[in-house]
């Protein structure tokens, strides 16, 4: 029998026992500072605790997918109703197909969904059913968006090539977003062979035009805007409509910050398909693909005659916990208005963050860019160019504030104390970023800077 060693750093066994020693990259060693807690215990609210006591207000929150806090009582609730009812039965539960009506209900571009684990599964199917509906090869994404999915159609297309067929590799094309031609360029190079084109609705970079007349607030959405028609999403639909091409939104991010019915919703555009995930069920293994029967019914058995489409048949889909979290979440955001705060604290949070950057005569180097519901911090060295090592700094000057912000994840447990506590946090480090830019920032950065996750070597 193996034994393993029980004395040394975290890091160190995590590493020699899982690749990368996390299984997602971005929670990986050299995407935080080396002050940062190498492993973490537990959650609760907007704070995490490491193995020996420590605790940290957290803006990571489970790589976003937790949003209204960690350790709901609620949603934990509705995820410990389902377990004793069995987690996972051999025919369809009805806490299944619940879930499932629900979520079409919920979303107005909904007409079937299909629910996985993780997000990676469902813009897969994503793809695979747009290839199987139109009989085309080809796949558009953005080159902004960073990450679509684990599987070679989408990493064949980064610079992390190995292992990956060409065949794959030459199948994803890429685009700028908000920047229509070169997406037209593809659909002129491919005549009648594009299947999808997936993207996200936004990042911090929104598809608006620089004339939108919408303030990104509270209550307004981007069909309150004359000129919403115009923008990059629109262009997109419009483009797809025109060529046959299904037009795929990610919403693992969007979804269920945005709006409730997602950033589709906000900004007024349809999709054929649709993925969401992360915040849907507060961190609960739970994505889902939804959209138009038309395209969807491609995965069904009840077609007489049809050609099958093998499209997401996996045996923890559909687990019975985390539908239950999933439902139990959905009530919460409706009661709470957990949307409208998100928005707010974030308009507080962008702000505040701001305004001290000025009060330190500091915002030529660091700031809070985006909108209010998806922001984030840039962090830029003596000759005003981004720099990963001052945003290194900067985390890690945070961390010895007992603030965790590897990037900006807001939820419903970050209230009043938790922004004070952050912008507290954040004098604290400007500060030394000062000295820094002065100095030097080898003299104040312990440890290696922060890494691209998408790089070719180690």
């Amino acid at each position: 029998m193996k034994r393993f060693s029980r004395t040394g750093n975290y890091r160190t066994r995590l590493n020699a026992v899982i690749p990368g020693g996390a299984h997602t990259y971005s929670r990986g060693h050299d995407q935080f500072p080396s002050n940062a807690p190498q492993i973490l215990a537990r959650g609760k609210g907007a704070y995490v605790w490491d193995p020996s006591g420590r605790s940290f207000l957290d803006y990571g929150m489970g790589l976003r997918s937790v949003t209204l806090g960690y350790a709901h009582p609620e949603v934990d609730a509705g995820a410990i109703r389902q377990i004793r009812n069995g987690v996972n039965l051999t025919r369809p539960s009805t806490i299944e197909l619940e879930a499932a009506e629900l979520m079409v209900h919920l979303i107005p571009s909904a007409e079937m969904v299909k629910f996985a684990k993780h997000g990676s599964t469902v813009t897969t199917a994503a793809v695979k059913l747009a290839r199987a509906a139109t009989g085309r090869t080809y796949v558009c994404v953005p080159r902004e968006h960073p990450f679509f999915s684990f599987d070679d159609w989408f990493i064949g297309s980064t610079v992390l090539t190995r292992g990956i067929p060409p065949a794959h590799r030459s199948s994803t094309l890429v685009f700028n977003y908000n920047n229509i031609a070169s997406l037209q360029r593809f659909f002129d190079e491919h005549p009648g062979d594009i299947a999808a084109v997936i993207m996200e609705p936004a990042t911090t970079i929104d598809p608006c035009p620089a004339r939108c007349c919408t303030s990104r607030t509270i209550g307004k959405t981007c069909t309150n805007c004359p000129n919403h028609s115009r923008n990059f999403l629109h262009q997109v639909r419009e483009l797809c409509d025109k060529y046959g091409t299904v037009f795929i939104l990610d919403e693992m991010i969007t979804g269920f910050r945005w709006h409730l019915q997602g950033a589709q919703t906000y900004f007024g555009v349809t999709p054929d398909l649709s993925t969401f995930g992360k915040g849907m069920a507060n961190g609960y293994a739970l994505a889902a693909l939804v959209g138009k029967r038309e395209i969807m019914k491609c995965g069904s058995i009840d077609e007489p005659g049809m050609e099958r489409t093998f499209l997401v048949s996996t045996t923890h889909g559909a687990e019975m916990s985390a539908l239950g979290a999933f439902v139990a979440a959905l009530e919460v955001y409706r009661e709470r208005h957990v949307i409208d705060h998100i928005w707010a604290y974030g308009a507080r949070l962008f702000e505040q963050f701001n305004e001290v950057c000025r009060s330190e005569g500091l915002q030529d180097y660091v700031g809070m860019e985006g909108n209010f519901v998806a922001m984030n911090y840039v962090t830029r060295d003596e000759n005003q160019k981004p720099s990963l090592s001052f945003r290194t700094l900067f985390a890690q000057e945070l961390v010895k504030q007992g603030v965790l912000m590897p990037w900006v994840a807001v939820s419903l447990a970050h209230r009043r104390r938790e922004l004070a506590r952050t912008i507290e946090g954040v004098a604290a480090a400007l500060r030394v970023y000062r000295k820094a830019l002065e100095n030097g920032v080898k003299h104040y950065l312990k440890g290696p800077a922060i890494q691209p996750v998408f790089r070719k070597f180690n």
